[in-house]
């Protein structure tokens, strides 16, 4: 297998020899070029036919930013990985990035004072997302396929009429482990979604299509760092007729409001009588992640029971299976969102892969199908008791 080819693209002579040593102590990654601004790589593209860009956001004349639409006229499908700094303004900026088209993101280090431990946080953070991005990452083994005539990873494949809603990808009754396990069809009280690389994108296309009635609150994790969060939050919200808050410890749950894990906190949940809040903690990272989804999804498990709806969205890693388990071992349900509409099908693949999805859906449909079915499963019950209350109610 043919190496990765790297176009490193940084206005900084320093930066761009500390990327070039961190890519090059990989055998699987090869830097085919360098350029100091966004009109140097474009004339580098076709010449060097990178795999995939690494770009500075800030840079004199055409800036990261100015540079991500040019690329993506000639190249829609070239992954770019943004290189900025862990500020405000930086994740103001990222988040630009991402909406222009860029692919995903890593911080720039601080100065610890050594090379060589700069060099090493550049691989830890950027060298799997570069593998991920270029499909370099091995999805573990797929269940076998069931009993159908048409099969997709091992899941059956509900085809759709022709002018009919897309439907879901559902899990293999005779392959998945969360169809041995009891189906609740009580009313659904609390949505919680998890998301890493490809998540901003994809939660806003989800919250924005939220209705301003939705019956029940929402609970966030974005694999995403302290600041980030917080601005990522502040845009969700203004696209979104729901509420979109960055979390804050003692926070009431109220239907149809959205909180977000702060970045370096794990969110986890706590009922005291009727009402739940929000609590915070700074405990061990869980798959390489603080916040984890693992760890939220456990959390509203436990508090919520089979009344979850738990989402895994795009992103890179394994986060978020150990959490779709504890969700259907207590009788709850979990939709994941297909290959085709991710920017990486790695949580919500290894959730699939694990057989602990009840429904994969592309993003399109994603908001359309949650509201649904939570919508159903609450007209069922007249019975409010223990349910989150609206904030008015």
């Amino acid at each position: 297998m043919r190496s990765i080819r790297v176009l490193v693209v940084d206005d900084s002579v320093v930066i761009r020899k500390v990327l070039c040593a961190a890519l090059a102590g990989d055998p699987a990654i090869e830097v085919v070029g360098t350029a100091a601004d966004g009109r140097i790589a474009l004339a580098k593209l076709a010449q060097l036919k990178p795999d995939l860009v690494t770009l500075d956001v800030e840079m004199p004349g055409l800036s990261g930013l100015e540079t991500i639409p040019e690329i993506r006229k000639l190249y829609p499908k070239l992954p770019i990985v943004m290189f900025s700094t862990l500020t405000e303004r930086g994740a103001s900026s990222t988040l630009d990035a991402l909406s222009l088209g860029a692919s995903d993101y890593v911080t720039k280090p601080s100065n610890s004072g050594s090379l060589e431990l700069t060099i090493e946080k550049i691989r830890r953070d950027l060298l799997p997302k570069i593998k991920a991005l270029s499909g370099r990452v091995a999805m573990p083994e797929k269940l076998p396929p069931p009993p159908s005539p048409v099969t997709k990873n091992g899941l059956a494949v509900m085809i759709p009429h022709a002018n009919l809603p897309l439907a879901p990808l559902v899990a293999s009754v005779a392959a998945s482990p969360a169809a041995m396990l009891p189906r609740h069809s009580g009313p659904i009280d609390i949505l919680a979604i998890g998301a890493s690389t490809g998540g901003p994108n994809a939660l806003a296309d989800v919250l924005s299509a939220i209705p301003s009635d939705f019956p029940v609150p929402i609970v966030i994790v974005q694999h995403m760092p302290p600041l980030f969060t917080r601005t990522l939050a502040e845009r969700l919200g203004k696209k979104s007729v729901i509420h979109v808050c960055e979390g804050r410890p003692g926070i009431k749950l109220h239907a149809g409001e959205a909180w977000i894990a702060p970045g370096d906190y794990h969110m986890t949940v706590r009922r005291h009588g009727r009402e739940v809040t929000l609590a915070m903690n700074q405990g061990p990272a869980e798959n390489s992640c603080r916040p984890a989804v693992d760890v939220l999804f456990r959390s509203v498990a436990e508090v919520f029971g089979a009344s979850t709806l738990a989402v895994v969205l795009t992103g890179m890693g394994s986060d978020g299976v150990a959490g779709c388990e504890a969700v259907r071992r207590r009788g709850g349900r979990v939709f994941v969102q297909d290959e085709a509409s991710s920017v990486v099908w790695g949580m919500p693949g290894q959730v699939a892969a694990a057989g602990w999805a009840d429904a994969i859906y592309p993003l399109r449909a994603m908001a359309a199908e949650v509201d649904r079915s939570i919508r159903a499963s609450r007209s069922f019950s007249m019975d409010t008791g223990g349910l989150v209350p609206s904030k008015t109610g």
